[in-house]
């Protein structure tokens, strides 16, 4: 086996998820679209790092070194770091990074492991340095704000650099992705998430995922950035 990768939900309005990673030969995994920021701490040959991702608008392949220990957070959907500009599609290696803490918005903090990644961001959203724009959240839960389409969208790039269209493509072919390979039959999956088709719903799986509706149901085709049964990950 060359990779172990697991997920985890939170509790916290502020964080999706916390996931997990270790490898143990050069490999590599699926990343899947997201219109979330994170954090990244991981330890390799003797040598700690941090970093920041942002959004991304289409799926992919991230390498992942030997003998590498990861942990991210995935932050909810509209959360954002104050200091750190859009970061579609790329991200930020935070510099002075050591084994115990790392650096960002100008103090230094203490590295978490899984189970107290929370508590990180607890701290982070105190000192203000991470910030959350309830708009988001309230309009993809399907409010209708009393603001003008163009202030709403102004509102959606701010806090995910990704337009209110690109969010919701997303944020549909996660969801679907997840009620698949947690069993749920296809035309229900279209039905539900609004698909014109099964066509469309495999389209979008392709474009966003990495994907098919036979490899989400039989749990194959490696590690995959995404909350579902890591069943096969070598």
């Amino acid at each position: 086996m060359g990779l172990r990768f697991t997920t985890r939900r939170s509790d916290s309005p502020w964080v999706d998820t916390v996931w997990t990673c270790a490898s143990e030969q050069t490999t590599s995994m699926t990343s899947v679209a997201g219109a979330r920021w994170g954090l990244v701490f991981w330890k390799q040959a003797g040598r700690a790092y941090a970093s920041i991702t942002g959004p991304e608008t289409r799926t992919g392949t991230a390498p992942v070194p030997q003998g590498a220990t990861f942990t991210g957070i995935e932050f909810a959907v509209g959360t954002s770091l104050r200091a750190v500009p859009a970061l579609v599609d790329g991200g930020i290696v935070l510099p002075d990074t050591t084994h115990r803490t790392f650096r960002l918005d100008g103090a230094r903090w203490e590295t978490p492991g899984p189970d107290d990644a929370e508590a990180l961001v607890d701290r982070l959203v105190r000192a203000g340095a991470v910030v959350r724009d309830v708009l988001i959240v309230d309009v993809l839960r399907g409010h209708r704000p009393a603001l003008s389409d163009r202030t709403v969208e102004r509102r959606f790039r701010a806090a995910t650099g990704l337009s209110r269209g690109a969010v919701r493509q997303i944020e549909r072919a996660r969801t679907a992705a997840e009620l698949l390979a947690a069993g749920e039959p296809t035309p229900d999956v279209v039905a539900k998430l609004d698909y014109y088709d099964e066509p469309h719903l495999a389209r979008a799986l392709r474009a966003y995922v990495g994907r098919t509706v036979g490899q989400l149901r039989e749990g194959v085709g490696g590690a995959i950035a995404l909350d579902v049964d890591q069943r096969r990950t070598s």
